[in-house]
């Protein structure tokens, strides 16, 4: 249809996956978009297109208007009703369609036909209708057929296994009951009279119930009844169901009237199928061929009707998800105009929803092409309505920002306009775990993996491998993003495969004999001293390092500074965000008493040891520093800060002193004075703050009033607008007691003083995973590689092509795939935690829009 290949191009960013753009997407990401309460007033005869429309901008959340009254008795519950017959009609088609092993074309989301106009609906359900019939008249009649044909291979197993039965028994009774006839069920009475002559019944059986059968038929009889049996070669087919049957074919023989009536009612109570059997050999060849004859002729009208089901049930299938996705649509629809409200006039409907302040446009478009759909003369009115409530949380996002967007709603969704953590996270994310998993080869393995899944998106998307597939595939550019970052720290490192790359040149310089350095084991360079070049290494480690037996405690320094460094800058960042929040909820008493000691007292403690790891790394150490005389009496930066926070002096070594320059005795013990002032005023600003504003109200609603507030009293102030609405409702003290305000400040207050010190040191599993990554791999180089590397012969090579798959495939299980999940969990756990704690609430609803797309994509995953 035009009209609505029109609309397609129109919502085409919505069948892509992605939130409707009315801004740049990182700008939307600082915080959660605006959100307005709105109320749409919609003609009956334009409801279902209206709600369509909607459906396919995936911008309104609607609320519930009709919460009070029962879901049975709601306007389109008989419309409801109808889609669900549609929907049963669909189930039982695609289980026939399945039971023939056709296959159902995948039908992409992007692809998905628009919901079907009224008139649409009739035909479409008159078209299940007949879909229905036909398919069922084809099963029964394939039923039928497949009844008729087990019933006829059952008789001619039946003749065929009594052949031997028969010839047996005649040799066995040829010589004493010569005389004697034998009748089977369908004689003549007076033939079945005469005595000492034999009956015997025929049929078919189920194996597993032989044994019960065999006892019955003993005990009915005490021992009277002679009974043969012979299992089918193959398996039979279930008329109804299709499985397969395991049947044996049996003649029991017995004498007497009594006896017979008996065994008839033990078949019948053991459902065994019961078949005549002549008891002349001729009689038994010409039903034979007769019976075969038969099958013959069912077997190729089975072939005909199965070839006419498949046919049809091919057509059906090309149909199928087309049907099923109309039918959702349907359903969905009518679910929400449920939600609706009818005005007094009954002429109108009336429906509140939440709708982002940027889409009001393309909702009120939507509406209008609602109406004009159905040629409706009177338009629909979209009003936006004041509201205390708290609004819904949305942040719009893309394909790529999706993924970290994930990762913050997974531990609480941000309450209404809070800064958001996401788009820090970009970048904060895979740095740290980078930091964590810094290996050159290991890094570009996840990149290409990353890259993979990025570059082959659109034939992916469709893929259906299971929950397991869909977190890697909805985590690529997070997975790209820490293979790119992994492969920059591996640089820095210098590690690839534990490995290191000279590429730039070693800068050691090494004056002594071959000798001199085989020999002695005591033997090390001072970059001090002349042996060391004059230029430092470009970019990160020296390959030299790799070499060195103290390689270990030279990267545990260094690793565990940098993991210190990074994690006080990352905590002062997130104290910094609060700002942000503070002002925007107009909490600017908040600054003054909550973050202004926050930072204070983060800097002047940890930052200010950030300070002295740089301070002793530019002073200490190498050739051309000023302190290079004293190298050997470089202080410990983390014994210099426990007494600094205990007040005690230290006890340097003999010729060397405690502290770095001059002064820094007096300027650690101010800043302690000054971190220690800090607790008090975030223990106590804030509450006496509030308890001040308090008094300040009270009196100011006095002064002056002779009538005390009963008379003549000032109108009440106008409900604040939702962008005026504070975050998560946590922010309101107005109806808290005094008490209650002085504890929370209390448990706040100790919570970030003790997290200060938590938080830091659990930065360093940024070293310890670091350190671990490291070894491990060089583990894994040393213990499997160098089994075939330390061969010269072609003994060696050998060996190496069957080393080198062992190495790889433990390469990417245990450090590629179970190091990487374990920098990926402490990686999150340092946002979540360490970060985001000083800043985040997370204590709001998400935004959960009206969306065909939505709704489909639960469908399949369900």
């Amino acid at each position: 249809m035009p009209k609505h290949e029109g609309k397609k191009k129109e919502y085409s960013r919505v069948q892509q996956g992605e939130q409707p753009q009315a801004s740049s997407s990182m700008g939307a990401m600082f915080r959660s978009e605006e959100m307005a309460l709105c109320q749409m007033f919609i003609q009956p005869e334009a409801a279902y297109t209206s709600v369509s429309e909607l459906g396919e901008t995936g911008a309104v959340q609607f609320r519930d208007l009709n919460a009070e009254v029962n879901i049975f008795q709601r306007k389109f519950v008989n419309e409801v009703r109808r889609c669900d017959e549609m929907e049963r009609k669909l189930r039982y088609i695609e289980a026939e369609v399945k039971k023939d092993n056709v296959s159902i074309p995948d039908l992409p989301i992007q692809d998905a036909p628009r919901a079907p106009n009224p008139r649409e609906i009739i035909d479409l359900e008159a078209h299940l209708e007949k879909t229905e019939n036909e398919i069922l008249e084809l099963s029964q009649n394939a039923v039928n057929l497949k009844s008729n044909f087990l019933e006829l291979t059952e008789l001619r197993q039946v003749l065929e296994k009594t052949q031997g039965f028969f010839a047996d028994q005649d040799s066995l009774n040829m010589d004493s009951m010569k005389s004697n006839l034998i009748g089977d069920e369908s004689g003549a009475a007076a033939q079945q009279a005469g005595a000492g002559r034999l009956g015997f019944i025929a049929g078919v059986i189920q194996r597993e119930r032989i044994p019960g059968f065999e006892r019955m038929l003993w005990r009915i009889s005490r021992g009277n009844v002679f009974l043969r049996q012979a299992e089918l070669d193959h398996a039979l087919e279930d008329p109804s169901t299709g499985n397969p049957l395991y049947k044996t074919v049996f003649v029991a023989f017995f004498q007497g009237e009594q006896l017979k009536s008996r065994i008839k009612k033990v078949c019948s109570g053991y459902h065994a199928s019961l078949y005549p059997c002549p008891s002349a050999h001729e009689e038994r060849e010409d039903m034979l061929k007769g019976v075969r004859t038969r099958l013959e002729d069912l077997n190729l009208v089975l072939n005909q009707t199965q070839d006419h089901r498949q046919r049809v049930l091919v057509s059906v299938a090309k149909e199928l998800p087309t049907w099923s996705v109309m039918v959702c649509k349907m359903k969905a629809i009518y679910h929400t105009l449920n939600l609706f409200n009818m005005d007094v006039t009954k002429k109108c409907l009336i429906g509140e929803c939440w709708v982002p302040v940027l889409d009001l446009q393309v909702v009120q478009k939507a509406l209008s092409d609602g109406s004009a759909a159905v040629g409706s003369t009177i338009p629909s009115f979209l009003n936006v309505i004041e509201t205390n409530e708290q609004p819904p949380t949305f942040n719009r996002t893309n394909k790529f920002t999706r993924g970290f967007q994930n990762l913050i709603d997974a531990y609480g969704v941000a309450s209404y306009r809070e800064c958001n953590p996401a788009l820090y996270t970009i970048i904060t994310f895979p740095f740290l775990f980078a930091i964590m998993f810094g290996d050159l080869g290991h890094g570009v393995i996840m990149a290409l993996f990353g890259a993979w899944m990025v570059i082959w998106e659109e034939k992916l998307a469709n893929k259906k491998a299971g929950e397991i597939w869909n977190i890697f595939f909805g985590g690529r550019y997070i997975i790209l993003l820490m293979g790119l970052f992994s492969m920059y720290t591996g640089f820095v490192y210098n590690d690839i495969f534990s490995k290191a790359m000279n590429i730039f040149g070693s800068r050691w310089r090494i004056n002594y004999n071959t000798s001199t350095i085989m020999r002695n084991t005591d033997l090390t360079l001072d970059p001090a001293n002349e042996d060391y070049d004059e230029d430092i290494y470009p970019l990160g480690l020296d390959p030299t390092w790799m070499l060195a037996t103290n390689k270990i405690i030279f990267l545990n320094s260094y690793k565990m500074k940098l993991s210190i460094i990074f994690g006080v800058v990352h905590m002062i960042f997130g104290v910094c965000m609060s700002v942000v929040n503070f002002n925007h909820f107009r909490r600017r008493a908040s600054i003054l008493l909550e973050f202004l000691p926050q930072v204070v007292f983060l800097i002047l403690l940890f930052l200010y040891m950030v300070f002295m790891m740089f301070f002793k790394w530019i002073n200490y150490g190498y050739k051309g520093a000023p302190f290079i005389q004293r190298a050997g009496c470089a202080p410990s930066v983390l014994i210099m800060f426990i007494n600094m926070m205990l007040f005690k002096e230290g006890s340097p070594l003999d010729h060397c002193e405690e502290l770095m320059f001059d002064g820094q005795s007096m300027l650690q013990m101010i800043f302690v004075v000054i971190g220690v002032i800090c607790i008090p005023v975030m223990l106590l600003g804030k509450p006496l703050y509030i308890m001040t504003q308090r008094k300040n109200k009270g009196h100011a609603g006095h002064n002056g009033d002779i009538n005390q507030g009963m008379e003549m009293s000032p109108e009440p102030e106008e409900p604040k607008t939702s962008t005026e609405a504070p975050s998560g409702g946590a922010h309101g003290h107005d109806d808290e007691p005094m008490s209650e305000i002085f504890i929370h400040q209390a448990i706040h207050t100790i919570e970030y003083v003790l997290s200060t010190i938590s938080h830091t040191a659990s930065y360093l599993r940024l070293w310890a995973l670091s350190l671990a990554h490291a070894q491990l791999s060089e583990v894994l180089w040393n213990m499997v590689m160098t089994m075939g590397l330390k061969h010269d012969s072609y003994v060696g090579a050998v060996m190496l092509f069957f080393i080198f798959g062992f190495w790889a495939l433990a390469t990417l299980a245990i450090l590629v795939m179970m190091e990487g999940l374990s920098a990926f969990l402490h990686t999150l756990r340092l946002h979540w935690v360490e970060f985001m704690s000083k800043f985040y609430e997370g204590l709001g609803f998400l935004f959960q829009p009206f969306s065909f797309r939505a709704i489909l994509t639960a469908d399949e995953d369900a």
